[in-house]
């Protein structure tokens, strides 16, 4: 596809669609475990036909998110190490939050907060999968003591609180930091958006062309 001219591929097609069977899995993941995990919400439940088949559907959307972020981790990894410009950047916190990032320490493809997403939802994804076998009753059932079980069950709800509260975090940011979205639905970004959010990923941009897996200047085929 060709994008504006001027404008820096931000994420490949690829990439955009892996996000967003990522962002979907999760979020019928979240609807269906909170009308299990509390009575007042068991509406939600009517979402996915009835409470039979939530419970039934639930562990195979769990089965596609690993396979899912896993996707995402072979695509990113390399891009989400941490280094000192994490440090640095997470010191001004307060001035990018206030938006006065003209005095924030310059950052490459991903910011700290970021990569904090990125790698604390790398952890909290197998867990929960991990977790969710053990009470998967229709498969797992018999192969594990209750008391196993309800100690999978506590793990598994506390791992999904988590990482509701980082995915509404996330979530917030994309949309707080205006241009961000743009990036992950069409691909691009402008290079006064990487200027302000991402120089140093920019400065790589343009000395070498490759802030990463071989992204593309605006007008070539992705």
């Amino acid at each position: 596809m060709s994008y504006p001219a001027g404008t820096f591929i931000r994420n490949t097609m690829a990439a955009r669609i892996n996000h967003w069977i990522t962002a979907a899995c999760f979020v019928l993941l979240m609807l269906s475990g909170l009308s299990m995990f509390d009575p007042p919400l068991f509406f939600l439940s009517d979402l996915f036909g009835s409470g039979q088949w939530e419970r039934a559907i639930h562990p195979w959307i769990g089965c596609v998110l690993l396979v899912s972020y896993a996707g995402l981790i072979a695509q990113f990894w390399r891009d989400n190490f941490w280094n000192r410009d994490d440090i640095a950047w997470m010191g001004a916190i307060v001035r990018v939050l206030r938006n006065e990032e003209e005095s924030v320490p310059e950052v490459g493809r991903f910011n700290a907060g970021q990569k904090f997403v990125f790698w604390s939802m790398a952890l909290l994804v197998p867990v929960l999968f991990l977790t969710g076998l053990v009470i998967w009753e229709v498969y797992f059932g018999g192969a594990t003591r209750i008391e196993t079980q309800r100690a999978a069950e506590l793990i598994h709800s506390y791992a999904a609180i988590a990482a509701i509260i980082i995915w509404i975090t996330h979530v917030y940011a994309a949309i707080w930091v205006r241009g961000s979205m743009r990036g992950m639905t069409q691909g691009y970004v402008t290079p006064g958006w990487a200027w302000r959010h991402h120089r140093k990923w920019l400065r790589s941009l343009v000395a070498t062309g490759s802030p990463g897996p071989r992204p593309r200047r605006a007008g070539e085929n992705s």
